[in-house]
């Protein structure tokens, strides 16, 4: 009778315990989608690639880790031969970085200035 009982209280708290688990799971995915679908670039204003850090260009749609890398490197190694003149003096002249094509390009030339 002892061990009957006990069994329904064990039974009782695990149900309790899963209904929890689930309660907390639906919470957490509902909070996580919700932060999801609002995913939308917010700069101050339109940046220039001549002079920004990795940090600012990787805040571009398209723009990971590599690229902003890319992005500096090509603007390092242009502006010691050529004396100071800009890298990118327009946006299509990002696509001389390896990686960057039109659609990029296209993608991110609302976000660029060049001055």
């Amino acid at each position: 009778m002892i061990e009957a009982r006990q069994k329904s209280i064990q039974s009782f708290a695990f149900v309790i315990s899963v209904c929890v688990a689930v309660c907390f799971s639906l919470c957490y995915v509902s909070e996580f989608v919700r932060s999801s679908q609002s995913c939308e670039i917010e700069l101050e204003g339109r940046i220039n690639p001549n002079d920004v850090p990795v940090v600012s260009l990787v805040r571009l749609p398209g723009i990971g880790i590599s690229r902003a890398g890319a992005i500096v490197a090509y603007r390092e190694n242009f502006g010691g031969k050529n004396g100071g003149n800009p890298a990118f003096r327009s946006c299509n002249d990002l696509q001389k970085v390896k990686g960057i094509g039109p659609k990029t390009v296209q993608n991110i030339s609302e976000w660029l200035k060049f001055e």
